[in-house]
């Protein structure tokens, strides 16, 4: 029971006064999907998966990056932001972007490259998937190899070791998981944020940025407490 207590007066201790009436103001089927099943997530025992589904060759996920850096400052500290690259959208690149980002993760680079990827396709062109002129998408577009001297250029890495390692069996495991979590999740577009494994935000109901960070806010705030009551009822 202590534990029980001591999560709950966690999670009220970081909560803005406003989340007293998100209870009633957020509904499910409307502003976020319960997803069945639950899916597994990858942080620690005792936190809270917050996943941004994105691609780097999504324009609007790179619109969105401010938005995901004002989350990550106003989430709890049992929340964990967690980065899930998809892959459906093969007119623009998305399955090379899926793959370089695993072969940066494999290698222990993806965190401190993420914004550097998106600037090179959205802002310095390195890796455009479109004519800045024109906005027709590239023929050819860009190609594994680019990204490798890309990862070069902004962390170092060989580009040979790169590609081994975007070649290998590791990363094509990671797809194959990838591309089935997404399907599972029902993701509808990209970015999509999905807490837990569990609920689903449904972006187009929001009608601001504070609004979302409100809701995921609220929603790691449930899933916190659904998950202290559960460690209650063990220790009876």
């Amino acid at each position: 029971m202590e534990r029980f207590v001591a999560a709950l007066l966690a999670v009220a201790a970081f909560a803005p006064v406003s989340d007293a009436r998100t209870a009633q103001t957020w509904i499910e089927g409307r502003n976020y999907v319960l997803l069945t099943p639950t899916q597994a997530t990858s942080v620690p025992a005792g936190s809270i998966e917050v996943m941004e589904v994105f691609s780097y060759g999504c324009i609007a996920c790179n619109s969105f990056q401010p938005v995901m850096e004002r989350l990550r400052r106003n989430l709890p500290p049992n929340a964990q932001i967690v980065l899930l690259p998809a892959s459906y959208n093969t007119g623009e690149d998305w399955p090379m972007f899926q793959r370089a980002y695993f072969a940066a993760w494999i290698l222990g680079v993806a965190d401190r490259t993420h914004r550097a990827m998106f600037d090179a396709i959205w802002k310095t062109g390195e890796l455009a998937v479109s004519d800045p002129v024109t906005h027709r998408l590239k023929t050819p577009q860009p190609s594994l190899e680019d990204a490798a001297r890309c990862y070069a250029r902004i962390a170092g890495i060989n580009p040979g070791a790169f590609l081994a390692t975007a070649r290998s069996f590791a990363v094509d495991m990671k797809i194959r998981a990838a591309d089935a979590q997404v399907a599972a999740m029902q993701v509808p577009g990209t970015p999509c944020i999905v807490v837990n494994g569990k609920y689903r935000v449904n972006m187009d109901s929001l009608g601001n940025n504070d609004e979302l960070i409100e809701l995921v806010r609220f929603l790691v705030t449930k899933e916190s407490i659904h998950q202290a009551s559960g460690v209650a009822r063990i220790h009876r």
